[in-house]
């Protein structure tokens, strides 16, 4: 993969982990695909409608993106790989993901197309 992919989808996902984008209904729109589908942390699925309520009653808070890693698949498909990790905090414990997603470029722009986060345990005291 070029390192100017790796470096565009990397500053993508953490777009959308930044506070005020996550609240911006049109910016994240403009990142998802229509057909966009997430398998969420919890559990559920979410389309990008649902996502896009979701995020815009969510309270802000800081989310750090470590160990990124991206593939290529296919012409213009890509898979993201990276941890993410939610200090702790009020009103929420801290917290640690494993995150994917793959992205499609249509147009000359990246969109999301998947994502799932799935919960890393919190270390036995």
């Amino acid at each position: 993969m070029d390192d100017s992919v790796r470096e565009q989808l990397r500053r993508l996902e953490e777009r959308l982990l930044h506070p005020e984008v996550r609240c911006d209904r049109a910016a994240v729109s403009a990142l998802l695909a229509d057909e966009f589908v997430e398998f969420g942390s919890s559990g559920r699925v979410f389309d990008k409608e649902q996502v896009l309520a979701l995020l815009a009653s969510e309270a802000p808070y800081p989310i750090q993106l470590v160990d990124f890693e991206a593939r290529m698949l296919a012409p213009s498909v890509a898979l993201v790989l990276y941890r993410s990790i939610r200090p702790e905090g009020p009103p929420q414990p801290g917290t640690a993901s494993r995150r994917s997603s793959i992205w499609v470029q249509r147009n000359g722009c990246w969109q999301m197309l998947f994502h799932q986060g799935t919960p890393i345990p919190s270390p036995a005291p």
